[in-house]
């Protein structure tokens, strides 16, 4: 199931690397808010960010696919519970919330 995710991750990776801050027009809670509320937030970061978090993922299943191909199947339990830690962390149910920390400075 690792090796499963790997591409999707790796695709949306280089989906927001490509398109940069056009991307974020893809971002849940991010398109929910106002042309004007937009405008408050660095999209470029939002962009880069949401690119690497995508590579991070996608080399954490890619590891735990190699590592459950060569020592033993258990080994895509850790990968699940660390992409699962990592996914958790940048949850939030309030956009506003979610993207305080893309807000430019005045």
């Amino acid at each position: 199931m690792c090796g499963v995710l790997v591409i999707p991750f790796f695709v949306t990776g280089v989906f927001f690397s490509v398109f940069k801050e056009k991307a974020t027009a893809f971002v849940a809670g991010f398109n929910s808010l106002s042309e004007k509320e937009q405008a408050f937030y660095d999209r470029a970061r939002i962009s880069r960010d949401i690119r690497n978090q995508c590579f991070t993922w996608s080399a954490i299943m890619f590891l735990g696919t190699v590592l459950s191909f060569f020592l033993t199947p258990c080994m895509a339990i850790p990968a699940f519970l660390i992409w699962g830690i990592l996914f958790l962390k940048e949850v939030h149910f309030d956009a506003h919330k979610a993207f305080e920390k893309y807000l430019l400075k005045e």
